[in-house]
């Protein structure tokens, strides 16, 4: 769940005339907001609000503050329990259920694997069978007992170490645009760091919002339109592989980049991160089952294959 290529292009260098760009940095990513049809103050107040918005879910979203709702769940002994934020709460339970859709292709309690093959200090190593067997003990979403009732979190293992990494941008930008629409804006384009985009209603004498999907070297393989949808790619770098598949603990092999349209944000972030572990197949039936998902995957071969209605 660290940076992917970038495989989605929103906005454009020079926004049109019409519409009022900022930019934020947060969750490791430059977060932009494109508002049409808005004077320019009143759009750069707005957009302060979402990206203030944005702040307040890092803090809980993120593994990297040790005051937040991940660390505090990560710092669980066995059959403990800590109550969250509605934000994780609903990030865990959208986890849960893409999980089982998916056959297990995204895991947030991928905590223990990822640092096998990504540790601190930047190395590269394969880990040995016996070492990722053993991190895999502590993997898995049915060692996580989520509460409705109390909003709360536990864990049945100690050591579990959930990472929300490939569901958190989508789940702010969701919050992002819920805001911006309590503010009355209609049109506007919200991405963060260029992997997840939604596109807010229609600019004048277009469908939607423009947006081009490049493959990770960076060619690109063609341009959908977002209206009141979302959009997410993930990928592998040029060169080298990133991306574990929690269902083997070890790292995906066969695409080099996936993407998946959806009406909702965090739902797009994770599906590009199971769909990139997910064969042609098995992505195929997953869309079949769901009208309202589209999915792409560019196999190693270079050749983009579709499902649904892109």
């Amino acid at each position: 769940m660290t940076q992917s290529p970038q495989l989605i292009s929103a906005g454009g260098a020079r926004p049109a005339g019409d519409v009022h760009r900022f930019a934020h940095e947060a969750m490791g990513a430059v977060f932009e907001v494109f508002v049409a049809g808005q004077q320019h103050e009143y759009a750069r107040q707005a957009s302060a609000a979402a990206f203030e918005e944005l702040d307040r879910l890092e803090g809980q979203l993120s593994r990297f503050q040790t005051t937040s709702d991940v660390s505090q769940i990560n710092a669980l002994k066995a059959g403990h329990a800590v109550r969250v934020g509605l934000a994780t709460f609903e990030c865990l339970k959208t986890a849960a259920r893409v999980h089982a859709d998916t056959g297990g292709a995204f895991d947030v309690t991928i905590g223990r694997l990822f640092a096998l093959w990504r540790p601190k200090d930047g190395s590269r190593p394969t880990p040995s069978d016996d070492r990722i067997a053993e991190a895999r003990t502590h993997t898995g979403m049915h060692l996580l007992a989520l509460d409705e009732t109390r909003h709360a979190v536990g864990v049945r293992a100690a050591g579990v170490r959930i990472d929300l990494g490939g569901i958190g941008k989508g789940y702010a930008l969701d919050q992002m645009v819920a805001l911006l629409r309590e503010w009355s804006v209609e049109t506007a384009l919200v991405h963060g760091g260029q992997s997840t985009v939604y596109g807010m209603g229609r600019r004048t004498g277009k469908q939607g919002w423009p947006v081009a999907l490049s493959d990770p070297n960076g060619e690109t393989l063609g341009t959908v339109s977002l209206k009141d949808r979302a959009l997410s790619g993930s990928g592998s770098p040029p060169g080298g592989r990133h991306i574990l598949d929690p269902r083997t603990g070890r790292l995906a092999e066969g695409n080099l980049g996936a993407w998946v349209l959806t009406p909702k944000a965090t739902l797009a972030d994770a599906l590009s991160t199971a769909f990139l572990v997910m064969s042609p197949k098995e992505v195929g039936q997953y869309c079949r089952r769901h009208p309202a998902v589209s999915g792409m995957l560019l196999p190693a071969d270079g050749k983009a294959v579709r499902f649904g209605k892109w």
